[in-house]
């Protein structure tokens, strides 16, 4: 879109004191308690803001920033190897999409010229740009592969449809998809390059992308790699150019979540999440969503329930699909996500970027 812009264990300080006398035996909470997550900062070494992520496991983990910044870590985080492609320091990227600790494809917004895709096969040692927009008039804001080699990237409408890109060899060449089998857009209607998390695929064939900036947030829903689309409404925030769903979040093709709001601080976002159990047919807001604005939301690997969701005040964990967040975190993030093995992470402004401490679940 154009205009964007360490935890105790719970339940252990009341045990103590029962055990120590201070308070009598029967007043420590004999029952289980939830994990509560916490996050373990990581030193990148870098003052980029990193809106793109891209977790390959618990070990290894690809950002990209502002200033053409992309950093790999392959040991947990305690470094940061900088791959940033040569010359690329005028580039925004905002979105990483990585299939191992070698091969990945990273997205650069903007208008014109400045949408890019660039991709790598040995860690960023070199660089391929595979795609350079030359529609003036097109805006691309993020990425997502349903395989190794099938991805599509979706840019703002042009001509009154979303634009949409297509790979079938893993991003070393794009094509723009027919814009027939995409509604129309709203008026004002765009698509937020937070998080790289604008849209999102699972499995094969499906894919579905968030919307804001026009009177109602919408996502639109693919069942054939982008070549056709049918749209729902949310209840997620919209009606202003800083307003929408910035987030998407699919476990398998039924189950999704949708994260945003309104990204100017400050401003009230009441209802910063919505659940989907039909595929995106229809979505629910959150009986109990975030305390605000959130950009980036992940579901953790093996869990049909637990999920993450971060923004710039702070990050919340839902152990119910959805339905209930509570706060675990008030650091600063933009965006999330979790390798195949349940590592998770997260990266945000001036450099920040963290791992969630082993057993931080929180289901």
């Amino acid at each position: 879109m154009r205009r964007r812009i360490c935890t105790l264990p719970v339940g252990l300080g009341a045990a103590a004191l029962a055990l120590s006398g201070a308070l009598p035996a029967q007043a420590a909470d004999p029952r289980p308690r939830e994990p509560r997550p916490a996050w373990e900062t990581r030193t990148s070494g870098s003052d980029a803001r990193f809106r793109g992520l891209a977790a390959v496991s618990r070990s290894t983990a690809w950002v990209a920033g502002t200033k053409g910044t992309v950093l790999l870590t392959r040991d947990g985080g305690r470094h940061w190897r900088d791959v940033s492609p040569p010359g690329a320091g005028t580039l925004e990227f905002r979105d990483v999409e990585a299939f191992d600790a070698w091969h990945a494809v990273v997205l650069a917004i903007g208008e014109g010229d400045a949408s890019r895709v660039l991709r790598t096969d040995d860690g960023g040692a070199s660089w391929t740009e595979t795609f350079r927009n030359p529609d003036p008039r097109a805006f691309y804001d993020c990425l997502t592969f349903f395989d190794r080699r099938h991805g599509i990237a979706v840019g703002d409408p042009v001509d009154g449809r979303f634009r949409v890109l297509s790979t079938g060899d893993g991003g070393r060449s794009w094509h723009v998809l027919p814009s027939d089998g995409m509604p129309a857009a709203l008026p004002g209607e765009a698509a937020f390059a937070a998080s790289g998390q604008c849209v999102t695929a699972a499995g094969g064939h499906d894919a579905w992308l968030a919307t804001g900036g026009a009177a109602v947030s919408r996502v639109l829903h693919s069942t054939d790699r982008g070549r056709t689309w049918s749209v729902a409404g949310t209840p997620v925030p919209a009606g202003d150019a800083a307003r929408g769903v910035f987030g998407l979040a699919f476990r398998g093709r039924a189950h999704g979540l949708a994260v945003g709001g309104d990204y100017r601080a400050g401003q009230p976002s009441p209802t910063a999440a919505a659940v989907s159990g039909d595929g995106g047919t229809s979505w629910t807001a959150a009986p109990r969503p975030p305390a605000g604005y959130r950009s980036g939301v992940a579901w953790l690997p093996h869990s049909r329930t637990t999920a993450l969701a971060v923004g710039p005040t702070g990050s919340e964990v839902t152990t119910d699909a959805g339905r209930t967040w509570r706060a675990f975190d008030t650091g600063s993030y933009d965006t999330v996500a979790c390798g195949p093995d349940g590592g998770c992470w997260a990266a945000g402004e001036k450099g920040r970027t963290a791992r969630l401490a082993p057993g931080g679940s929180g289901g």
